[in-house]
């Protein structure tokens, strides 16, 4: 067995745990505004804040004008990924035209094609680290983090071993060239905001 079927089968075998804590969280009195998820069996929330959705809805639209408006795409939509008890709910999801809920009405990461995710201040290690990780083992072909407070973005892509093979910087006002992925999508960036 590999390194990569054993986290898969750990992702299979946590969904059941996965489940049981985000049922417990949706009876819990989370704020207005925040986002939960769990990174590596631990609990987040994190503040939303309009410069995040900003971004969000930006990115959103590129992909809406690339695609058409009937693209699969969502914003904080648990999806499990490889990994130990990784139920991400990332900022933005795109998903192949041919994605199909599993038996638990969940959307498969097999299926993912895209994540981005925007830095929130607590968030950063996650987003380096764990969710890369996870992203990179279920085969995610394009993986960018828009940082807000630095005013760059980072491109993942080329996954392989769990691991990505390219990793861009790009400082906003320039192009987040995505035209030989999948995607096959240019992403302006000089109307990012700033935090």
């Amino acid at each position: 067995m590999t390194v990569l079927e054993d986290r898969i089968e750990m992702a299979d075998a946590n969904t059941k745990r996965l489940d049981e804590w985000f049922e417990r969280l949706e009876r819990m009195p989370v704020p207005e505004g925040f986002r939960v998820e769990i990174v590596g069996g631990n609990v987040h929330m994190t503040p939303q804040r309009d410069t995040h959705w900003e971004i969000i809805r930006r990115i959103v639209r590129a992909l809406e004008d690339r695609f058409g408006r009937e693209v699969r795409v969502f914003s904080d939509v648990r999806i499990d990924f490889p990994g130990h008890e990784n139920g991400f709910c990332p900022d933005v999801a795109k998903l192949s035209d041919s994605a199909k809920k599993d038996d638990e009405g969940r959307w498969r990461y097999q299926d993912v094609e895209f994540i981005a995710e925007v830095i929130s201040e607590g968030t950063a290690p996650n987003d380096y680290g764990p969710k890369k990780t996870a992203y990179a083992l279920a085969e995610v072909a394009v993986y960018l983090i828009v940082d807000p407070y630095v005013g760059k973005c980072r491109l993942f892509t080329q996954p392989k071993d769990g691991e990505y093979m390219s990793d861009t910087s790009i400082s906003y006002g320039v192009d987040v060239d995505m035209t030989t992925t999948p995607l096959g999508l240019s992403l302006k960036t000089d109307e990012f905001p700033r935090d």
